[in-house]
Parts: structure tokens; C-alpha cells; sequence
């Protein structure tokens, strides 16, 4: 289930926001990531995603979905930090 973004926007912070994504995401795939590729590679393609709304045409770009590739990205981005990083992983 997608979050409502724009309108969590108006009543919350950036981070409360990515807060509520991070724990959508481990609900949802509760399985730790296993490796810096993995990461990465999750990472990787958030990034992509605001790249193709980025691309786009400036009067046809849209604000809800930049600001959903954002929060998914900062919020795939602590995960890594958590599951690979700050749990000893980064050799795998």
C-alpha cells in the first residue's frame, strides 16, 4: 500500500514521514538484507524511479511521486545502513 505523501506532507516532518515508509517496507518484507549488493541494488532502483520522474517534462512532472521516490530513497537508504552496514555485513 502506497502512503499518501502529499498529504502526510502537511502534517508531518520529512524524516516522521520515512519513519512511517521504513516501517511500511519491513512490514511488508520483513526479511533483513543480506548483503551491500542487495542493498545497493534496492537503492539503486528507487533512485532510478525519481530519475524517470525527474526526466520528465517540467509541466508534466509530479510533485506526489517525487516526493514518494524521495521518502523511498532516504527510507531504503537507513535500512541499508541498519541491515548491512550497522549489522556487520558489508563483506557479503
Amino acid at each position: 500500500m502506497s502512503l499518501p505523501y502529499l498529504d502526510l506532507a502537511q502534517r508531518f516532518s520529512f524524516p516522521a514521514i520515512v519513519e512511517m515508509e521504513l516501517h511500511n517496507a519491513r512490514a511488508h518484507w520483513p526479511i533483513s538484507q543480506n548483503s551491500a549488493h542487495e542493498g545497493f541494488a534496492i537503492l539503486r532502483k528507487e533512485v532510478d524511479e525519481l530519475w524517470d520522474e525527474v526526466r520528465k517534462n517540467q509541466k508534466v512532472r509530479n510533485p506526489a511521486d517525487m516526493l514518494k521516490e524521495l521518502v523511498q530513497i532516504a527510507a531504503m537508504a537507513q535500512r541499508m545502513a541498519e541491515d548491512v552496514v550497522l549489522a556487520g555485513k558489508v563483506g557479503t
